[in-house]
């Protein structure tokens, strides 16, 4: 491995464990198989939307809240 590589290895690793305030999610896409369908749930704006019919009406569904739940464990960027 070269010496570039590895100075790009320890930088990733510095801006991953100490600097995780460089990162900002603005937007990301997930594709979910339903039961029925598959679904897409986007996050942008700081909302999370779906595809399916059931969100269409009332703003959440299993979908959005299952991700939320996902999310939940993850430790946030900053």
């Amino acid at each position: 491995m070269d010496s570039g590589m590895i100075g790009k290895i320890q930088k990733a690793k510095r801006y991953a464990e100490s600097e995780r305030e460089r990162f900002h999610i603005e937007s990301f896409v997930i594709s979910v198989d339903g039961t029925n369908n598959s679904h897409k749930v986007t996050f942008e704006n700081d909302e999370l939307k779906c595809t399916c019919d059931f969100f269409q009406t009332r703003e959440y569904c299993s979908h959005t809240m299952a991700l939320e739940e996902i999310m939940k464990g993850m430790e946030p960027l900053n």
